[in-house]
């Protein structure tokens, strides 16, 4: 698939593409009681930190595909001493479904691989055990804007892009699925994730004066503080759900 360069180059020195902290991500996986041994398959999760830190603190094993940072995520692996535990696959995550069923299946932050969130539940519902746990993670409106220009600030295509958190979770069980845990990132984490990305746009503007995309990332960095601090950080939350079927 295609990947905008843009997002390549902002979050190239992110662990985690998302708001979620690291703190946040090992809460996740305590809350989730997960076993030694057990499977879990991480659908376009990026640098592969989730599988990583889990498979080192938990003991259990993982199945990754990505279509980006799959190097950053093998290199992770190593460092933390479970490349043997984890594996990370480079391709499209859409459509994938595992041989072997697993006992999480993930897909945080990247629900656009089904068509949005009740498809991407379809998808992991495949490579799922019975009595398993999907696990989902999506953004939601902290606030409902007011307008759609203010949505669009938020870098969504409307206000219908996304639901109130008691919508959200609401909508879980219209599909048949029990929410049994949720954490959800706070102003902090959204801060560290897109206030990360200035730091590094800069620095690769400092590296890269002639790169023809040079402007691009000069006028993104030029907008995003301002733009983050009116909407994103005003309007938008984001979480991990955990679900089980009925």
């Amino acid at each position: 698939m295609d990947i905008p360069r843009i997002f390549t180059i902002t979050e190239s020195a992110h662990r985690i593409h998302n708001p979620i902290t690291p703190e946040k991500l090992a809460t996740l996986g305590a809350a989730l009681r997960l076993e030694a041994g057990a499977r879990v398959l991480d659908l376009g999760s990026g640098s592969g930190e989730m599988l990583c830190t889990w498979a080192r603190d938990h003991g259990i094993t993982g199945i990754d595909m990505s279509a980006l940072f799959t190097e950053h995520a093998k290199r992770r692996a190593a460092e933390l001493g479970v490349a043997g535990r984890v594996h990370f696959i480079h391709g499209d995550a859409a459509g994938y479904v595992s041989d072997a069923k697993a006992s999480v299946a993930a897909c945080v932050g990247a629900t656009w691989i089904g068509g949005g969130v009740a498809g991407t539940i379809g998808l992991l519902a495949h490579s799922l055990r019975a009595g398993g746990i999907i696990l989902i993670g999506e953004p939601y409106w902290r606030q409902v804007p007011p307008t759609e220009d203010v949505a669009k600030g938020c870098l969504a295509n409307a206000v219908s892009d996304f639901l109130p958190l008691p919508d959200l979770l609401a909508s879980f069980g219209g599909l048949g699925y029990d929410v049994v845990e949720m954490v959800l990132a706070d102003q902090d984490g959204w801060d560290r994730y897109e206030a990360a990305k200035w730091l590094t746009m800069r620095r690769w503007l400092d590296a890269n004066p002639a790169d023809p995309f040079a402007p691009e990332v000069r006028a993104t960095l030029t907008a995003e503080p301002q733009r983050y601090a009116t909407y994103t950080r005003e309007y938008l939350g984001w979480g991990v759900f955990a679900l089980m079927k009925r």
